[in-house]
């Protein structure tokens, strides 16, 4: 079973940041994780930083784990996000790219950079796999 949770631990104020984990779990095993920076307000830019573990992930899981970002409400009240990623990580590009509008990615190095619009209406709207 997929569980999604945002760790309160993980929150923490910086100047006028928020910084938030999220992580994705199959069977007690976190799979995937995510931190999450936002500004303060609306209207600005999330910044994401996806990882997932090493080996076999059941398909889905990546994808869930963006879903989790983008349902954050901090990160909902934004206007863009940067995403960041390991190359070869389609499963998440995939998912940002049908949730977010005028998507553009960039090879850096062992990383994708994903900048991307959020969508007006975008409130927990989301297809699931």
């Amino acid at each position: 079973m997929s569980t999604a949770k945002k760790l309160a631990p993980g929150s923490v104020m910086a100047g006028n940041d928020l910084r938030q984990s999220v992580e994705i779990s199959d069977d007690d095993r976190t799979v995937a994780t995510a931190e999450v920076t936002t500004s303060e307000g609306s209207g600005g830019t999330a910044r994401v930083s996806l990882r997932a573990e090493p080996g076999h992930i059941t398909p889905g899981r990546r994808a869930s784990l963006v879903d989790a970002v983008l349902d954050l409400p901090e990160v909902q009240e934004s206007a863009r996000v940067e995403a960041a990623f390991r190359l070869g990580d389609g499963e998440s590009l995939h998912r940002l790219q049908e949730r977010c509008e005028d998507v553009s990615v960039h090879p850096a190095g062992w990383s994708a950079l994903v900048e991307a619009n959020l969508p007006a209406s975008r409130a927990g709207h989301h297809v699931p796999a």
